[in-house]
């Protein structure tokens, strides 16, 4: 079964899509390791409040995001989080 990782970064509605995502029968971590992310078979980046928020709270991890996006592998980003790919 093929990994799907939802991207913490201190701000989203996690839970939810972790719940939606479980209940239609995916394999489902939360996640803020690089490491993780990359070797994930499809990556959510979820987000729910204030751009600039969520852009100091994810710098960290944008070099990964990057990198992943560079893959091909399917990503994709939820209302805040489509915002910031």
């Amino acid at each position: 079964m093929k990994k799907i990782v939802i991207i913490d970064y201190g701000l989203g509605n996690l839970r939810s899509v972790l719940k939606g995502l479980e209940h239609a029968g995916a394999n489902v971590v939360i996640s803020s390791d690089p490491a993780e992310i990359k070797s994930a078979d499809g990556v959510i980046l979820p987000g729910v409040g204030a751009f600039k928020d969520a852009m100091k709270n994810i710098a960290g991890l944008l070099d990964t995001i990057n990198e992943y996006v560079d893959s091909g592998k399917p990503m994709l980003g939820i209302c805040l989080g489509q915002q910031i790919l």
